[in-house]
């Protein structure tokens, strides 16, 4: 087994919808969804209402593993945590409410994969 070796990035982020890119981005039918430093969003006046912590999982993993999102999905909603997955080539990122981020990181440090 191998530990999650989850890593907080600073700041705070938030999600916002606009037409440039940010430091991650959705493109969904009603819009583009970016992930932005808060500081910046504010600067730009662009309204958000969920404020996020980035946990990075520093584990290493593959694109067709199965079961790592389960394994800490269902951790963090055990413990009533929010999470918005984003999946990378190398690492999933977590993005929790900001309040719940220490108690975030308590409960993927207790995980392994």
């Amino acid at each position: 087994m191998t530990p999650l070796d989850p890593v907080r990035r600073p700041g705070e982020f938030v999600f916002v919808s606009v037409d440039e890119p940010g430091e991650a981005m959705v493109r969904e039918e009603e819009g583009v969804s970016v992930v932005l430093e808060r500081s910046r969003a504010d600067a730009l006046g662009l309204a958000y209402d969920f404020v996020a912590a980035w946990i990075t999982l520093r584990v290493d993993s593959t694109l067709e593993q199965v079961g790592l999102t389960a394994l800490f999905s269902r951790a963090l909603a055990d413990a009533g945590i929010a999470c918005n997955v984003l999946a990378g080539l190398h690492h999933d990122h977590l993005l929790v409410p900001v309040e719940r981020a220490d108690e975030a990181m308590s409960v993927l440090r207790r995980l392994d994969w």
